[in-house]
């Protein structure tokens, strides 16, 4: 059974995201992620990632938060060519 996903967003500075099951990379500027509606890329600035519990699909960032986007699957690149879209 797939985890549902869900995505709170408080005040752009902290993000609740449910449905993960991966973290492909972050730092202050991005991170992205495996959901189980397809990976998403959060953009911003003074990132860092509070909780993390792959067990229970469950990830909170903090910062400020620019942009939230989901990447298509067949596209191609690594994770500098996704987050400088």
């Amino acid at each position: 059974m797939q985890k549902p996903h869900h995505l709170i967003l408080d005040g752009r500075e902290r993000l609740l995201i449910s449905g993960v099951a991966d973290v492909e990379s972050f730092d202050e500027n991005g991170v992205v992620c495996k959901t189980t509606q397809g990976t998403l890329l959060v953009r911003g600035s003074g990132l860092r990632v509070d909780k993390l519990s792959l067990e229970g699909g469950e990830l909170s960032v903090e910062g400020k938060i620019d942009s939230l986007a989901y990447e298509d699957s067949e596209q191609a690149g690594g994770f500098w060519s996704r987050l400088f879209r």
